[in-house]
């Protein structure tokens, strides 16, 4: 049996990974933190490990050292806070591969960010020059510049995947579409922006899924892929339909002003992973949020 490492795999897209993958590889998670109860599953080895200190990943070298896939979520969650995000989502980054350049793994699957774009017009493509304004899409660019490097330079087996909005059941409330949810099942007011920015939504089951195709894909080493429908969805609009499906809640339009770096319309183009990895999102939004909603309702005890 295959291993495969998950570098946050105690976060919402490592755990719906490592689930996916559990029964047909042997999953090693390295976290900051426990996995709690909810993402915890069986047969995992779960280690904790600070990415961005070599010393903190040395170790743990005997139980890493002799995987066949990485898959790095790794990285801070908070993104107002500069250093914190460039040490774990770069730094990080850049150890990891660092530890297997030397190693005979088969994959490195980096996961990188529709943010590393920055204000370039939608529909975003792989070979634009990007232009990051956040803390967060500069770090996340510099750690796919790093592993583009090693690529050209060493042949480093790794390839860069830019997923736009996932969601589904078990993510957590900082986000949008559960903290809505969230409050609409409690009839609670809540502060929201204006809803005028266009986003593109995934479906969690579509993002892995995706993932778990190119293990099987030789071909992908050295390329970046976005990840997405391929098409945007006005925020209000996902607002709305989350109302409408829990039959409550409030919210405060505009009491939550727009960041100076935040673009009015974000969606990818995605025929480079169509052709590529034969790969199309399968669950349109309604059916997505409907699952999402139905998950959040039975889990706080209301049907």
């Amino acid at each position: 049996m295959k291993k495969i490492l998950i570098i946050g795999g105690t976060g919402f897209l490592g755990f719906n990974l490592s689930k996916l993958l559990n029964k047909n590889y042997k999953i090693i998670s390295i976290s900051l933190k426990k996995p709690k109860k909810s993402r915890k599953i069986k047969k995992v080895e779960y280690l904790r490990a600070d990415i961005s200190k070599i010393n903190s990943l040395n170790k743990i070298k005997k139980k890493i050292s002799k995987v066949n896939f990485v898959f790095n979520f790794g990285g801070h969650v908070i993104h107002d806070n500069k250093e914190m995000v460039y040490k774990t989502h770069y730094i990080g980054a850049k150890n990891l591969m660092n530890f297997y350049l030397a190693k005979k793994i088969d994959l490195f699957i980096q996961i990188g960010s529709s943010m590393e774009y920055g204000k370039i017009s939608s529909p975003q493509k792989e070979e634009n020059i990007c232009k990051p304004i956040s803390h967060y899409g500069k770090a996340k660019l510099l750690a796919t510049k790093y592993a583009k490097k090693l690529f050209k330079l060493y042949k480093f087996p790794v390839v860069i995947f830019r997923p736009y909005q996932v969601y589904g059941p078990n993510q957590d409330n900082n986000r949008l579409i559960p903290f809505t949810i969230h409050k609409c099942i409690k009839g609670e007011n809540f502060p929201c922006s204006s809803g005028e920015q266009h986003r593109d939504f995934l479906y969690i089951s579509d993002f892995v899924k995706c993932l778990k195709l190119c293990l099987k894909n030789k071909k992908s080493s050295g390329e970046i892929f976005n990840i997405g429908q391929g098409k945007a969805i006005k925020i209000k609009n996902v607002i709305l339909s989350i109302i409408k499906k829990v039959n409550n809640g409030y919210p405060e339009f505009g009491k939550i002003k727009l960041r100076k770096e935040e673009s009015k319309l974000i969606f990818p183009d995605v025929n480079k992973i169509k052709r590529s990895l034969k790969w199309k999102a399968k669950i349109n939004f309604d059916k997505g949020i409907n699952k999402t909603v139905t998950f959040y309702k039975k889990n706080q005890g209301i049907n």
